[in-house]
């Protein structure tokens, strides 16, 4: 059956209808023979970068999990260096976080430094401290507002144990007993 196309309509006239891109489209078309080869190297290198970056934040979480009691570690360790060199004016002003103690010592009058010297002197508990190293540090299972640091006195097997105030970093006597291993 002949037909043929009455009008404006013929069978030349149809590439006018579409636009010059898709009739290059149309007439080259692609296989998949055709298609480009796989490249696993861009997907590996960002498996790698990722693997790599999870692996800095975990260490870097690690290290901040840590440390996170550093600077009341840091204190009671300046505590101990002060009472072992037996400078206890300078043990006492870091006990109250105030190195300006001696112009205003009735501000602590309820521990005076007499009574100081002889909690922490030669005559003390602890005797002549001289050697130590702190231990460990954690909360009071309450949480709290400080830090309870464990001490080792003179290599005993009882340590000695001092709260540090998070805010103001005074030390005390820790509130609750902590078994540190």
């Amino acid at each position: 059956m002949d037909v043929s196309l009455k009008g404006s309509f013929a069978q030349d006239d149809t590439r006018e209808l579409l636009p010059a891109s898709a009739n290059l489209l149309c007439l080259e078309a692609m296989t998949l023979l055709d298609a480009q080869q796989y490249d696993p190297g861009p997907a590996r290198r960002r498996r790698i970068r990722i693997g790599a970056a999870v692996l800095v934040v975990a260490l870097l979480a690690a290290l901040v999990w840590t440390n996170r009691y550093y600077p009341e570690k840091r204190v009671v360790d300046k505590f101990f260096a002060a009472v072992m060199n037996k400078d206890y004016e300078t043990a006492y002003g870091i006990y109250f976080a105030d190195p300006k103690w001696k112009e205003h010592p009735e501000k602590y009058s309820r521990y005076p430094l007499n009574q100081f010297i002889m909690d922490w002197g030669t005559g003390g508990q602890w005797g002549a401290i001289k050697s130590y190293s702190v231990y460990g540090a954690s909360t009071c299972g309450s949480g709290g507002s400080g830090v309870v640091v464990d001490v080792v006195v003179n290599d005993r097997a009882e340590h000695a144990q001092l709260w540090v105030e998070k805010s103001d970093k005074t030390l005390s006597p820790p509130p609750c007993e902590l078994l540190f291993r």
